[in-house]
């Protein structure tokens, strides 16, 4: 069984890029664009490492992480933040 990673931002486009790295070195990849999404799907899916933009609209990663670090049942989820200086300079090498 491969490890569950969820992958959390709000631009498409870096969403897309990641979920196809990861995918291709066989990782299960959950996504979505906003914090109170994150924080819903690390409560029901459990997965086993958290990708979080740090800067979204609304509620951004580093209130996201305070919440899941918080909370009974996301604390002991390893969360990575990540952020770029403009969209298309993302990088994350896997």
């Amino acid at each position: 069984m491969s490890a569950r990673i969820l992958v959390v931002d709000d631009v498409e486009a870096n969403v897309r890029l990641l979920e196809a790295k990861l995918t291709l070195e066989y990782y299960d990849v959950l996504t979505c664009g906003d914090g109170a999404s994150c924080l819903r799907l690390a409560r029901d899916e459990q997965p086993d490492l958290i990708l979080l933009d740090v800067m979204m609209p609304g509620m951004d990663g580093f209130e996201t992480c305070r919440r899941l670090k918080a909370a009974e049942e996301t604390r002991h989820i390893p969360a990575v933040s990540y952020t770029h200086l403009r969209a298309h300079e993302t990088s994350l090498h896997l």
